[in-house]
Parts: C-alpha cells; structure tokens; sequence
C-alpha cells in the first residue's frame, strides 16, 4: 500500500486543476480562505471518490441501501481506500432518529451485519447455515477415501403419522431402501408404524464409496436428496459421525424457515427488523399506575382513582358498582386506602379480572338489577379508548396520565446500540 495519496487534476469546484500527495495515516488539516476549495477537495474529490470505490464494491443489492456519490472531477486520484464519512444531518424531533441514523452510520453497520451476520435458529438457537451443492460436494469428498457413505432425504422429521402413501409413492420412485427411525429397513418389507409416535423417515437415494472418480454421481445424487427432501441432505458416514447440510436458511431440527440475511432485516424503522411489540421505537406509550394512583392515601371510595369515566367516589354510579362487587368477591374494604391494599387487589382493579366473572349489584334512579360479567379494569379500559378514539382531544386527556416505558420485548436494545 502506498504511503501518500497522489490527487492529479483536481477541477471540482472553484479547484484550478490542483495536484495534492497527502500523507496517509496522519492527521491531516486543509487550511485556506473562505472559498478557496477546502470543502471541494476534502469532501467533493476525495472522499467523494473514496466513497464511490466503496460502494461499487459492494453488490447490485446492496448499492441499493447507499447513495452513490458521483465521480469527482479528477484526472486520476492513487493511494486511496475505500471510504465512509459520518455526516451530521439536522437533527429532528422524531421518536426513530438516533445518533446513527442522523449520522447515517446506521446504513453502514445494517450493510455489515447482513454481510457477516451468522443467522441462528430463533427457536432453539442452533446456526443456521446456507451450502450450495458444490459446497456439499466438496465438503464430502474431504473425507478419506475409501469411506463408505449413505446419502438420505430426510421426508418426515419428528412428525406422527403412519405414511403409507408416502412410502408407496417412494417405491414406485424406485427406490429401495428407507432409514425409519434410525433403522435402515427394506422398501418391499411390511412396515406399520405407531400413528401416535413421532416418527423420523428418510428414503436411501445411494450408497458410495468415496473415490476420485465419483463427483458427478455423487452430485447428481445430492441434487435428487435435495428434491426430494425440500432442501436438506444428510450423509451417514458408516462407523462415524453423521453430516447434516442445508441449501436453504433453514433449522434441520424445529422446521424454521428463514430469508436470507438483508439490511433491511437489521432496521428498527421497517417492519422486517422492527420489534413487533413497540414496532421499533423501543418503548411503549402506557397508562402509568404511578400518575393514576398519586395520592395512595386515599382509600378507592375517597375518589383515588378519577381517570377515564372511572368515579369510584359517587355511590350511584356503575363505576361504583363495579368497586363494590369487587371488594365483595376478592374480600377487601374499599375504605382501605390504596397503600394499605394487596397488591393483587390492585392489579384486579388496575387490569381486570382476566376474565373471572362477578355479580354486580346496581341501584339508581332508571332501574335496577343484578349482571354477571368481566371486569375489564381501569388501566386496561383507558388503554382501550385511547387506542380507539380518532378525537385528538381525547388523546391528549389519556396522555396526562402516561409515560413512556421500556418495551419488554425488545428492551431498548436496538436503539440503545446505536
């Protein structure tokens, strides 16, 4: 690698055909009066063209997530890598600008990540990895030769049932030998099996002995597992351990399936690589306990709770009907102030009863009468109508009462990172 960077010809701009060697690894500052073309060799022609080398690097694919940049007006630029540059945009109020997505760096690690990212089974966490048949090929002719091989399609993994069409279908293919549950077993025997066990069937498609001379049956033989099997070839390596490989992005042993690795599955502002609780902001706008329940000196009865059309104070209301039958099934006094009261009392009159019914009791001046229902509790409700309401109004009314928070699912991780 060269020590200097050798600008010939700079036209870009106001630059007068200006010939520059900068040394590299250095710290290196352009000087000059307002106007005498710092800005337009600095970022217009060097790392303009730096920029554009980097990005023609990359796939057709990839370009795709990058601005490319165009090609400086320069007779030729030598000694020059690759290049990034972190650019601070104006900042926004929005909720999903970071310091990496206003910098843009975000696009570069979501790039890096897609390219070296080891995709991993979301389920039990086992790697998934992609092979193609050449890959497969190669991989089996490394092992010593003279080893005996069988290539098996695994049809059925860990699945009930008895298959006879299955194993019929597979004898009329011709083929004669099938591996059922671990045991090889001929095609044309008797075989029943238990439709109420989990059941592994994999069909013998050839049975090799690895020499120099077989790599094209032994493709042709992969490329027919790989048909017959969705995908995924397993190879028993007689007296040694067995080789499992797979041409999609797929777990051999839970049945995921997933895309291959993109920028866009590593953005929290689409929904391919967004949590999908808090659909990427990395929290969530809640009704706060804290704010609804201030004072909790106050016993329900008292007016503690005065949000959402929920006035536990008036005794001829249906809010203080429903206060009365809850404390009348879980057994507590709705003159206990609020820090006095169990938890679990909270929670019911919080977040509902999951679906536990309760008699309530009303008496009022139109009517009254006894109804057995849910409680749907006071957070949850307020939640609800906030949701629902299109009054803006309205909206801001709940929002006095809510705070962001953390979303459990995700953490904030995402965000937090960058």
């Amino acid at each position: 690698m060269k020590d200097n960077i050798f600008i010939k010809g700079a036209c870009e701009h106001n630059l007068k055909n200006i010939d520059v060697e900068i040394p590299r690894d250095k710290f290196v500052v352009i000087t000059g009066l307002s106007g005498s073309g710092k800005s337009s060799l600095a970022f217009d022609t060097i790392y303009a063209e730096g920029q554009r080398r980097y990005v023609e690097s990359l796939s057709a694919y990839a370009r795709q997530f990058l601005g490319l940049m165009e090609k400086p007006e320069v007779e030729y630029i030598e000694g020059l890598s690759p290049a990034i540059s972190i650019d601070q945009k104006t900042t926004s109020r929005n909720p999903r600008s970071t310091v990496g997505t206003v910098t843009e760096i975000f696009d570069y690690f979501r790039l890096l990540f897609a390219r070296i990212g080891i995709p991993h089974c979301p389920q039990c966490g086992q790697e998934i990895s992609l092979q193609t048949i050449d890959q497969m090929v190669d991989r089996i002719l490394a092992l010593e030769e003279g080893t005996k091989i069988q290539l098996l399609a695994p049809v059925v993994r860990g699945r009930k049932g008895e298959y006879h069409k299955l194993i019929q279908d597979a004898k009329k293919a011709g083929y004669v030998r099938l591996r059922v549950d671990g045991q090889v077993i001929d095609i044309n025997d008797e075989i029943e099996l238990d439709k109420n066990k989990k059941h592994t069937i994999e069909i013998v498609v050839d049975r090799l002995i690895l020499k120099n001379d077989i790599q094209k049956r032994l493709s042709d033989s992969i490329e027919t597992v790989l048909h017959l099997s969705g995908g995924t070839l397993v190879v028993d390596v007689i007296g040694k351990e067995e080789i499992m490989f797979n041409q999609n992005f797929a777990c051999n042993d839970c049945g995921i399936s997933i895309e291959e690795l993109a920028p866009r599955n590593f953005s929290f502002n689409t929904p391919y690589g967004a949590c999908p609780v808090c659909s990427g902001l990395g929290t969530l706008l809640e009704i706060d306990p804290e704010i609804l329940l201030a004072d909790k000196s106050k016993t329900l009865a008292q007016g503690a709770i005065q949000a959402g059309g929920w006035n536990f104070e008036s005794e001829d209301s249906y809010a203080r009907s429903y206060l009365e039958a809850l404390a009348t099934h879980y057994n507590f006094n709705i003159d206990t102030p609020i820090e006095k009261l169990p938890k679990h009392i909270i929670d019911k009159i919080l977040y509902g009863t999951n679906g536990e019914k309760i008699n309530v009791t009303y008496n009022r001046e139109n009517g009254s009468g006894t109804f057995v229902t849910a409680f749907e509790g006071v957070i949850t409700s307020m939640e609800r109508r906030y949701k629902e309401t299109k009054s803006e109004d309205m909206k801001k009314y709940y929002e006095q009462y809510m705070s962001n928070n953390p979303c459990p699912e995700c953490h904030k991780k995402v965000l937090q990172s960058l």
